[in-house]
């Protein structure tokens, strides 16, 4: 799916990353980002956030956090990042971005509080009370630290295991009791998935989510509690700005957005372009079927299962035209390898490059991120291989 919209739009980043791959620049199981694209990426929405006074923060997780791509984004004009974790949040910082928004989706754990705030993040989100008593306990700078409440209601929808956060009905309490601790400023609400993709109307719908942040800064505003932050990220592009802002948000947080990989970047050609890909080889043969190595092969299942086909050849020119159905590990397996299923006719040897088109979460993989930059003025450079936690490695021997 995301593989025909990547040969469309960007089909000299794949033919780049098939070379540079053959010429023994790239490694197998690598994310391959075109490091031009993204900035490009990230300065249409940098000026279409302009529109709407939006707060920008990149999320950074899907792209391994790499340092390379997030000094692009800070070039195009985004300069802060919402770290899902510490981990993340120590990366962002380590490249020279700012800690825009800390703690969502996931919470800081208790001993390292102290390491967060030392990062000194713009907003921090809370699920409770105790969290937010535990930053105050730890911020014996007393800085103000800005805190935003996640939030929720009957009806909103969670990701199992995404669950947390205050009761709607109980905002104007919450919004006084953190402003009543030490070194904490109330700044506002936060919920996650505000957006989703609907694959019936083939379009980004509001939830019932964002409706609940909506009935909570009508109540924060009517009790004279004014310049409320309305944080609403999920599937963000610069085409639902609009939509997010008719609902009130102030902040909002592109992650595949930046790569050209949400799910309507994959049936509409929106103003950001694909920019990333899944390159691996052929490993070997067993039964008569070629076997790819993994490593990366996580699909983030915004749509239900389909056909997954993978370019597959020596040069850029085969590969392109041999797509070849490729066989999945389970989700419950260890990926150490996909099943390509050739047709009569395909040919393909061990060494053959393969690239997937696919939307991914680089940082959940024990896959390699390689910038790519140059591509379209025809000089490509490897900016060096990385972990998909941000750190560099000395490939191919460490």
């Amino acid at each position: 799916m995301f593989l025909d919209v990547l040969l469309r739009r960007n089909r000299k980043f794949v033919e780049t990353a098939i070379e540079l791959h053959q010429k023994g620049e790239i490694p197998a199981n690598s994310y391959v980002i075109d490091v031009d694209t993204v900035r490009d990426n990230a300065a249409v929405m940098a000026e279409a956030g302009k529109k709407y006074n939006f707060k920008i923060f990149a999320m950074t997780k899907q792209i391994g956090r790499n340092p390379v791509v997030l000094k692009a984004i800070r070039e195009a004009g985004i300069d802060s990042c919402v770290a899902v974790d510490l981990a993340c949040a120590r990366a962002v910082n380590a490249a020279g971005l700012k800690v825009g928004h800390l703690g969502h989706l996931v919470q800081i754990p208790r001993a390292e509080t102290k390491a967060a705030l030392n990062l000194k993040p713009d907003y921090w989100t809370v699920f409770s009370y105790e969290k937010a008593v535990e930053i105050s306990n730890a911020n014996t700078e007393n800085r103000e630290q800005k805190v935003l409440a996640r939030i929720y209601a009957d009806g909103d929808r969670f990701y199992k295991g995404h669950e947390g956060g205050f009761p709607v009905k109980d905002i104007l309490e919450v919004s006084k009791k953190l402003d009543s601790l030490k070194g904490i400023k109330f700044a506002g609400i936060t919920t996650f998935p505000a957006l989703l993709y609907d694959p019936e109307a083939k379009d980004v719908m509001p939830t019932h989510n964002l409706k609940t942040l909506e009935e909570a800064a009508a109540t924060l505003a009517k009790a004279g509690i004014e310049n409320i932050e309305i944080n609403a990220p999920g599937t963000t592009s610069s085409v639902v700005f609009e939509k997010l802002a008719d609902a009130g948000a102030t902040q909002v947080e592109p992650g595949h957005g930046l790569t050209g990989t949400t799910p309507l970047h994959a049936i509409n050609d929106l103003p950001e372009r694909p920019a990333m890909l899944y390159l691996t080889e052929v490993s070997h043969f067993y039964g008569g079927k070629p076997y790819c190595f993994g490593g990366g092969l996580y699909i983030d299942p915004v749509f239900p299962p389909y056909p997954v086909k993978a370019c597959v050849g020596s040069s850029p020119e085969e590969a392109i035209e041999q797509k070849i159905v490729s066989e999945m590990p389970d989700p419950s397996a260890i990926d150490y390898y996909g099943i390509l299923q050739p047709e009569h006719g395909n040919k393909v040897r061990e060494g053959d490059t393969v690239i997937f088109g696919f939307r991914a979460q680089v940082f959940v993989t024990r896959a390699y991120v390689v910038p790519i930059s140059g591509i379209k003025t025809g000089k490509p450079e490897v900016k060096g291989i990385w972990f998909s936690d941000g750190r560099r490695v000395g490939w191919p021997e460490w």
